[in-house]
């Protein structure tokens, strides 16, 4: 797979991402929701760009599950999260991770013209 420059967006606003999730650890613990989000990020960045088979071969798939998973993750912090800008407590956190995940969205947008279907591309 060759690399182009919103592919180093996309692996750079993932790890922003889900550093950003997981430094919540100490404050939640390991299994609560908003860390174990980080570690779905990482996956689903290693689903992306890992030579393995199995995803490959499913890329569009895959694609289509990392774009739905941080739109679902943006749209589950607008009516769940904690808003209160406060460095005193994790929720300035959010702020930042949102801005990340919408960068990574807009990355993620460039690639879509390799996962639409071959019939909206001749409409």
């Amino acid at each position: 797979m060759r690399f182009y420059y919103w592919h180093y967006g996309i692996v750079a606003f993932s790890l922003a991402t889900a550093t950003l999730h997981i430094m919540c650890y100490p404050h939640f613990g390991w299994l609560d929701s908003i860390v174990l989000n980080g570690f779905g990020t990482l996956a689903l960045l290693g689903m992306y760009f890992l030579p393995i088979p199995f995803f490959q071969k499913r890329r569009s798939i895959v694609y289509w599950t990392f774009a739905g998973y941080i739109l679902l993750t943006i749209m589950l912090w607008i009516f769940l999260g904690d808003k209160a800008f406060n460095f005193a407590t994790t929720s300035w956190i959010g702020y930042f991770a949102k801005v990340a995940e919408i960068f990574l969205l807009l990355f993620l947008g460039f690639e879509i013209q390799k996962h639409l279907p071959a019939q909206a591309k001749k409409s």
